[in-house]
């Protein structure tokens, strides 16, 4: 992929590693789940969020679901099963980088736009 240049990428080898790090570095966990009450709309994102979504068969772990600071759903019409996770990872991330205006060039950054 052409773009691979412009992000970088951290493996963790671990749940546990994963942690450590996230919490060493001051992240918080946003889990997107079906399970949660609050819309990914009603949430203010922060330019350092780690979004994290579950496989689509089974969602993520109770575990992985207690560690996360925050827990969003993207509402979708009574009795649809769910969204495809890469629809539901494109609409989250969409929403997080308009909130935090990450997705602009530097110098159409402004807080007023938005």
């Amino acid at each position: 992929m052409d773009y691979l240049d412009h992000v970088a990428i951290t493996r963790h080898d671990s749940w546990s590693k994963f942690e450590q790090w996230r919490n060493e570095a001051g992240f918080r966990l946003v889990l997107f789940t079906t399970k949660a009450a609050s819309s990914y709309l009603d949430f203010r994102y922060e330019r350092d969020d780690v979004l994290l979504f579950g496989r689509e068969s089974a969602g993520v772990t109770d575990e992985v679901a207690s560690a996360a600071d925050a827990r969003l759903v993207i509402p979708i019409r009574p009795g649809l099963r769910s969204l495809n996770v890469a629809m539901a990872a494109a609409m989250a991330l969409g929403e997080a980088l308009r909130q935090t205006g990450s997705a602009l060039p530097e110098g159409l950054r402004s807080k007023e736009r938005w």
